[in-house]
């Protein structure tokens, strides 16, 4: 017999969330009654699709593959039911964006709120995370990403502001009592407030002048995790704990206020801004059709 969408549909959210009240919670649906669906797509697969714990669930090897296999065709299925929206007055439905958390702190506050009044009958989901992600297989419609953490074979329209740069700054306070650096090197001799990604890497600081490239790998008292804990670090900076290196947008409002000072700034190094990735279906849901549209005409 063949399996119910609506219990396929239940598996792949489970896996995806790592648990019954997780998935819940953005499902809509009770944990009881995921719970029992995985039980009847498994009675009727004759397979054992989880491994279940009283503090966890985890695929079982076959409930892996169904997953690998399910969970993007699961999202062409919405993607086909989206292509229905075009034939309504308004598009309307659930866009997901993945996307970095600078993107959701410097470019979509400029963005999601004029969105959403144009276009009330659509919801908008923002998941932020950092590391690379492949947006089918999270459950999104899209992601957000700079150029050089693109996904292959995908299409990649900018968003947000064309150029970037990241600035290096350090409070008053702090740098009347160390000096003030002339040249990156100078900032091995620093207190630098450093950041880290997901995987454990640490970003050496970078950079240019007049064709001149420098890197360094600074260190000091504080590190944290890029992202979610960068607002720590700014807040640090700005009490005299040392020198930091972030978006000059994610600084600006410190360094307007005089909270913050600006360190080495003709060696502060531009980059081109992000762009707003998704596959090359031929239908796109009338959600992501409706922002990809929208984000043209800024």
């Amino acid at each position: 017999m063949p399996a119910d969408l609506t219990d396929l549909s239940a598996f792949v959210a489970v896996v995806r969330a790592g648990g019954f009240r997780d998935a819940a919670r953005t499902s809509g649906v009770s944990a009881s009654g995921l719970s029992e669906a995985v039980r009847r797509l498994e009675t009727r697969l004759g397979l054992r699709l989880l491994h279940r714990t009283t503090r966890s669930i985890a695929p079982t090897e076959a409930g892996a593959r169904l997953f690998e296999r399910l969970a993007p065709a699961l999202s062409e299925v919405e993607a086909a039911v989206g292509v229905v929206n075009a034939f309504r007055g308004r598009p309307a439905g659930t866009l997901k964006l993945n996307v970095p958390a600078s993107v959701s702190r410097l470019v979509l506050p400029a963005i999601v709120t004029p969105f959403l009044k144009a276009y009330p009958d659509i919801r908008l989901e923002v998941v932020v995370e950092d590391g690379f992600v492949d947006v089918l297989a999270a459950g999104c419609d899209a992601g957000i990403r700079y150029d050089e953490k693109l996904e292959q074979d995908m299409i990649a329209v900018p968003i947000g502001p064309r150029i970037q740069c990241f600035a290096t700054a350090a409070s008053p306070a702090y740098l009347d009592a160390h000096g003030r650096p002339e040249h990156p090197r100078d900032l091995l001799a620093h207190a630098c407030l450093r950041g880290q990604f997901a995987s454990g890497a640490t970003p050496t600081w970078e950079f240019e002048r007049a064709g001149e490239i420098v890197r360094v790998d600074p260190t000091g008292p504080l590190l944290v995790r890029l992202g979610a804990a960068v607002d720590l670090a700014v807040s640090a900076a700005i009490d005299g704990l040392g020198i930091i290196h972030l978006f000059e947008g994610w600084l600006r409002p410190a360094l307007d206020s005089g909270a913050l000072e600006p360190v080495l700034e003709p060696w502060w190094q531009p980059f081109s801004g992000p762009f707003l990735y998704y596959p090359g279906r031929r239908h796109l849901p009338a959600p992501l059709r409706a922002f990809v549209d929208f984000i043209k005409m800024q």
